[in-house]
């Protein structure tokens, strides 16, 4: 992945298999190819991290 930081968001697709962590604090893991979710916390679109970035 390019870019260590790169933030993902509701809808976009997983660029590779890992936990990521949203905004509100949530983990989840998702594998390659996947679409990143609504908040499981807030029911609302989410930003979401890669956990190890």
């Amino acid at each position: 992945m390019p870019e260590n930081t790169r933030e993902f968001r509701t809808g976009q697709g997983v660029p590779e298999k890992g936990q990521y962590l949203c905004q509100s604090g949530a983990k989840a893991t998702f594998q390659k190819g996947e679409e990143f979710p609504v908040c499981p916390i807030s029911g609302e679109e989410a930003t979401w991290t890669h956990e190890d970035r």
